[in-house]
């Protein structure tokens, strides 16, 4: 197997909506922003969303990440609004491919977006995109979404983007308020 940091990853991705960038440092002011607009609707999902986050903070937050890609131990990417000329415009929210599982070759795609931006086919965008650098240049075996089973939303963008419901672990977490959850799991396989 070759060695995860001798794999070339872009850093850059480019989708019909959307712009996905890897994580870089100086933009920890900007992401506290965002995260904070979006708290309301990430509090139910997102244990690391329960209260807001300052601009030192979330700038240590993208370093840590920034760090995590260059190992190839997690492969986060901001998503942007793509502007007409095709450059990164406003910055919507975040995702990636997550839980590597480099000798399986296996993913995991995340995402969250802020609230103005739902519903316009970013995070489609975003996970069509991540799917894609998974199975074509990362030789994926395996691409998940695991969400909460009452997350409508967000088993509807698995549902859209090709992946399949495996199952359903029933109280298989624990939600941010401590009370057990079950979760979907979609996939892919290669």
């Amino acid at each position: 197997m070759t060695d995860p940091l001798l794999i070339d990853i872009p850093e850059r991705l480019d989708g019909e909506r959307s712009v996905l960038l890897a994580p870089r440092a100086g933009l920890g002011a900007e992401m506290a922003v965002v995260i904070a607009q979006s708290l309301p609707q990430l509090r139910p999902w997102m244990p690391w969303a329960q209260e807001a986050p300052t601009a030192e903070s979330a700038e240590a937050v993208m370093r840590r990440m920034q760090a995590d890609f260059i190992a190839r131990r997690d492969l986060c990417f901001q998503i942007y609004a793509r502007r007409p000329d095709g450059r990164a415009g406003r910055l919507l929210g975040g995702t990636g491919l997550h839980r590597i599982d480099w000798e399986l070759r296996r993913f995991e795609i995340g995402y969250w977006i802020r609230p103005e931006a739902q519903g316009r086919g970013h995070v489609s965008d975003a996970v069509r995109l991540l799917a894609a650098l998974a199975f074509d240049r990362l030789a994926a075996r395996r691409v998940e979404i695991r969400c909460d089973a009452r997350n409508l939303k967000s088993r509807a963008v698995a549902e859209r983007c090709g992946f399949a419901l495996e199952g359903i672990l029933r109280q298989d977490s624990l939600g941010v308020d401590g009370s057990p959850r079950d979760s979907c799991v979609y996939a892919r396989i290669g």
